[in-house]
């Protein structure tokens, strides 16, 4: 599925986030950093994503656009794949919700 192709193909962010390069980005860098590695996997299936803003409780809010903002699977995509990957190199953000979709 897409959202474990996002994860096999994300692998930069280990090395990303383990550098002084990462102390100096602020959160708002540092979750368009990940989304900027997530969008290649996207586009590949007519899709793509956009930062819309960071909450100040730490919700990542983004729109999913072409197909994966009507695809059936997007829920999946956006909690296993991009929530996960985010939240696994940024511990803080506490979730990632999409503005189109109501779940």
């Amino acid at each position: 599925m897409l959202f474990e192709m996002l994860i096999k193909n994300c692998i930069f962010a280990k090395n990303l986030f383990n550098t002084k390069k990462s102390m100096e980005l602020t959160l708002n860098q540092r979750v368009e950093e990940i989304i900027n590695e997530i969008r290649p996997q996207l586009q590949a299936d007519g899709g793509d994503i956009r930062l819309v803003e960071i909450t100040p409780e730490n919700v990542v809010m983004v729109e999913l656009q072409g197909a994966c903002g009507c695809c059936p699977h997007s829920k999946i995509t956006l909690k296993h794949g991009v929530e996960a990957l985010v939240k696994k190199h940024i511990p803080e953000i506490q979730s990632v919700e999409d503005i189109n979709l109501k779940f």
